[in-house]
């Protein structure tokens, strides 16, 4: 996974999936398509934390709307709400020709003081 763009709010990321990232029927990994879209929500939401503040998932969620096979494909994550505590970001993942092949949220929880220690 390669960082194209990353903001206070949006990250982009890409990658460029090889037969050996599929499952045994041909098609991506379903794993690999949330690990993308983890990165760019996690770094999306990362970029408007605080000195002394981290964060941790509470939920991911990711729909996916057509088979992948092998490409690149483009994450595009963002924060639509950061509150005190709790936050949702979101993410679209593109293959090179536009098309969505899946969707993602993520509801972050943001940490202070020694819940975030060591995180």
């Amino acid at each position: 996974m390669d960082v194209e763009r990353a903001e206070a709010g949006e990250t982009v990321m890409t990658l460029v999936a090889e037969e050996r990232h599929s499952n045994p029927m041909g098609t991506l990994h379903g794993g690999i398509l949330c690990d993308l879209a983890d990165g760019a929500m996690g770094m999306a939401y990362h970029s408007l934390l605080e000195p002394g503040e981290s964060f941790t998932t509470l939920e991911l969620k990711i729909n996916f709307l057509r088979p992948f096979w092998t490409g690149r494909l483009v994450a595009r994550g963002r924060v639509v709400s950061r509150g005190r505590t709790v936050g949702l970001a979101e993410c679209e993942i593109e293959d090179d020709q536009g098309r969505l092949v899946a969707k993602a949220s993520s509801t972050c929880m943001t940490l202070r003081g020694d819940a975030a220690a060591g995180r």
